[in-house]
């Protein structure tokens, strides 16, 4: 593939400098046309979940497009949905960089951007802007790095009532961040009385809103890998209590015991790819016995091949997002991922 061949190039940049060059290239390709070239050939394979039909089960994950301004263009990779944020509510720059880095050998990133975004404004001109209306969006929500772990609730309903419209006339759904590590207490949030409170303000105003506008539209809570075992049947009896719609599990890890040695491991922030997988599937695995299908479970984290997203299905998942895959793999990850799903659900096909 033509992505194999790039490689290399994109890998001897800074991984930022990186990220913009390819986004850049990627709107122009998509101005050209071009971009339609990458969808795969798959058949179709709707999948139920959250009262939306998903056009298939592979998704984009949050953080590869904070500002939701390249939509259109990764619609064309056969993405079954696409969640873009995390947005917070005013602007801000993020953590300092250096704040990305790669570990080839490990297939793997560390990040601790923080998240950097234009903030709400921007965010919405950018979703209604956006001309792909068929496809299934995710709006992913967070909170200023400035503002009180204990006024955390507000900076998440100022965000609920704001993107919440945008729903209203094509399909997706609202996805709440508290597992990120790079937000100073943020994943305190997933915990006891904090999570309780913040489970009961989305609640309560997904209510009012849904009766407002005359329509639900579905939550989403992301969680950490890092939660103990113990305590994800209690996490998962508190989003079924709250009719919360989905999880999404899981976010990037703390843990650096599977990196130990390479460049860049003791970087703080959040490990992602390859060496997160196990987790990752073992806590979708936890969810999914708990939960019983009240509350789907978007398995994502590690997800490599196809191979690795049959095992996040196999482990309860109803749908998988991919996102340092795609760093590493390119946009060929999503053609195979469908087509592995598909092989294992319909071993005929």
């Amino acid at each position: 593939m033509l992505y194999d061949l790039a490689r290399p190039f994109i890998f001897a940049l800074d991984p930022e400098t990186a990220h913009e060059l390819a986004f850049a290239n990627l709107e122009r390709a998509h101005a050209l046309g071009l971009t339609r070239l990458l969808r795969p050939h798959v058949a179709p394979d709707p999948v139920e979940a959250m009262g939306l039909t998903f056009p298939n089960p592979v998704g984009l994950a949050a953080g590869l497009d904070k500002n939701a301004a390249h939509i259109d263009a990764l619609a064309d990779f056969g993405f079954g949905f696409v969640e873009v944020g995390t947005v917070t509510p005013r602007p801000q720059p993020g953590n300092p960089a250096p704040r990305l880095f790669r570990l080839p050998a490990a297939r793997a990133l560390i990040n601790r951007m923080g998240f950097n975004n234009e903030g709400l404004d921007r965010f919405v001109a950018n979703v209604q802007a956006s001309r792909s209306r068929g496809i299934l969006l995710g709006l992913n929500i967070g909170k200023n790095a400035d503002t009180p772990i204990d006024r955390a609730v507000d900076d998440y309903l100022t965000g609920l009532r704001r993107v919440y419209p945008l729903l209203l006339d094509r399909p997706g759904y609202v996805a709440v961040n508290i597992s990120s590590p790079n937000t100073k207490d943020l994943r305190s949030l997933q915990l006891g009385a904090e999570l309780v409170t913040l489970l009961g303000g989305l609640r309560s105003e997904r209510n009012k809103l849904a009766d407002r506008h005359g329509r639900r539209v579905p939550l989403a809570v992301k969680i950490a890998p890092d939660l103990d075992d113990e305590y994800l049947p209690r996490l998962a009896d508190a989003l079924a209590a709250n009719e919360i719609d989905a999880v999404i599990a899981t976010n990037t890890t703390v843990a650096r015991e599977s990196v130990a040695g390479l460049p860049h491991a003791q970087e703080a922030g959040g490990l992602s790819g390859a060496p997160l997988a196990a987790r990752s599937t073992e806590v979708v695995r936890l969810l999914a016995r708990r939960l019983k299908g009240a509350v789907p479970v978007i398995g994502v984290g590690g997800i490599m091949s196809g191979e690795d997203a049959v095992a996040k299905i196999t482990a309860g998942a109803a749908l998988v997002q991919l996102y340092t895959g795609i760093v590493y793999r390119g946009p060929q990850l999503v053609g195979e991922c469908r087509r592995a799903i598909l092989r294992h659900r319909r071993p005929a096909a």
